[in-house]
């Protein structure tokens, strides 16, 4: 079982720091968080701790599926950037937020995810052609937020040929039960809790996700992806691994 835990805990930490709390931990992956602060980094500084990695585009300020085409590109070519980083520093996964729907956007809900299903595409063959896997991530049940729906990405992204980062969290946040989040795309987990009342990122066993059923199933299913903890502070990255090591 592959198992790390994102940088997001520690954002307003220096990004050295974060990764040797990860590293100090035995934890065998980081995922690195490539927005601001650490919008611009030295990708040398990877090659310092024992770490493998798996990289999270930029999602701040970006929308794949804008409906104005500048802003689009613009964000786009942001996440080629993560792309980039993440063929330089061998990482196993670059994960992808699929956009976003504005409120005059919802005016325009076809073309929306039309957009977005392109752009999706566009940074996918750009991955493939890097040797790099691309994951588009399942959505919480926020207004704004394309594909909640996880059978609806699941079959764009099968039409595509790509994959998709399973985030629990947002999954129960959108009232998916535990049985309803295995697809065959899945190559990378986002693994937090939460009681289904928000996408509030808890340590795991610390919300109401049956979360045993869910890694179970992945297990059973010959899952061989990174399992990253992404939760809001360093505490809660300690908590949550003692949960996986003491229940898988």
């Amino acid at each position: 079982m592959k198992i790390g835990a994102s940088t997001l805990a520690g954002l307003k930490d220096k990004l050295e720091d974060s990764l040797e709390f990860i590293e100090s931990l035995g934890l065998e992956y980081a995922e690195f968080l490539h927005q601001h602060p650490n919008e611009f980094v030295d990708k040398d500084i990877f090659g310092s701790y024992n770490l493998k990695y798996s990289v999270h585009a930029p999602f701040m300020d970006l929308n794949i599926a804008s409906l104005q085409q500048k802003s689009r590109i613009n964000s786009i070519e942001q996440i080629k950037t993560s792309i980039d980083l993440a063929n330089e520093i061998n990482a196993e996964a670059v994960v992808v937020h699929p956009g976003l729907i504005t409120f005059l956007g919802r005016n325009f809900k076809d073309e929306v995810y039309s957009l977005a299903n392109e752009s999706i595409k566009e940074i996918g063959d750009y991955g493939k052609d890097l040797g790099v896997l691309v994951t588009i991530e399942n959505m919480p049940a926020f207004e704004s937020m394309i594909y909640q729906n996880m059978n609806d990405l699941n079959d764009i992204l099968v039409e595509l040929d790509m994959s998709m980062t399973l985030d629990i969290g947002h999954a129960n946040h959108v009232g998916y039960t535990a049985d309803e989040m295995y697809f065959d795309s899945i190559k990378h987990v986002h693994a937090h809790d939460n009681n289904g009342d928000d996408d509030s990122h808890l340590p795991l066993g610390e919300g109401s996700i049956d979360l045993k059923h869910i890694i179970n199933t992945l297990e059973a299913k010959n899952y061989d992806g990174i399992y990253i903890i992404e939760v809001n502070d360093n505490d809660s990255i300690k908590k949550s691994y003692e949960y996986m090591k003491n229940n898988f």
